[in-house]
């Protein structure tokens, strides 16, 4: 971008928000690459705003786990990390359990009325073939699950995980088969919780979750490039 543009002004707290999000979602986008490294003023000319806002927006991420300074020399999106990655699944997945098991406790009626949106899309509505679509409602689904188990902290921990592990994902939906997976899997879990199973479902759950963790270490540099080449929507 050129640095002769206007630059935004408003609030600090509201121009940081701004960039924070842009660059958060460069990153889930591949947009900015893992390893990739940048300076405020890099960011600060391409969005148009001050340093200032965009020194506030890197400390956010940075305090998240995204990117990492390195002491005179500007910024880093944090390198891929496959053990990390590996540990946030596992924790997902403890979280995911309880959440099944405290659903299939709920009285059968009380149950399915709580989970009619999710039987409506993932069992009988239509099928998405696209699959950042697909990856979008893979995420909502069990978001969803863990909100109905009715426990907000547990709900607030989980979508930052969710957050955390939204680059895998998008990597994961890349492939056709596992489009249709999800689908039948969801419905498989639907069902087992619907009829109160809840070492079945917790097992297919499981089963779903360690499918994507698996993926983690199969992920290359290759790969990356190929999902930033991809167009965004």
């Amino acid at each position: 971008m050129n640095s002769s543009a206007p630059r935004s002004k408003g609030r600090p707290e509201a121009l940081a928000e701004k960039v924070y999000q842009a660059l958060k979602q460069d990153i889930f986008e591949f947009r900015l690459m893992p390893g990739d490294r940048f300076s405020e003023n890099e960011i600060a000319d391409r969005l148009a705003v001050s340093r200032t806002p965009v020194r506030q927006a890197l400390f956010w991420l940075e305090r998240e786990g995204y990117v990492e300074v390195w002491f005179r020399s500007g910024w880093q999106v944090r390198p891929f990390d496959f053990a990390y990655f590996e540990e946030l699944y596992d924790f997902r997945t403890v979280l995911e359990r309880e959440a099944v098991r405290r659903l299939c406790a709920l009285p059968p009626l009380a149950c399915a009325e709580t989970l009619t949106a999710l039987k409506t899309f993932w069992i009988d509505d239509a099928r998405l073939e696209d699959g950042k679509a697909v990856s979008a409602h893979d995420e909502a689904f069990h978001m969803a699950l863990v909100a109905a188990a009715g426990n907000q902290e547990m709900a607030r921990i989980h979508a930052e995980l969710t957050e955390k592990i939204r680059i895998i994902r998008r990597l994961d939906f890349t492939r056709d088969d596992r489009v249709d997976a999800t689908y039948r899997e969801h419905a498989q879990i639907l069902r087992a919780i619907f009829q109160q199973h809840t070492e079945e479902a917790q097992r297919i759950l499981t089963d779903h979750i360690a499918v994507s963790k698996a993926e983690v270490r199969k992920i290359t540099l290759h790969m990356l490039q190929q999902a930033r080449l991809q167009p965004i929507e």
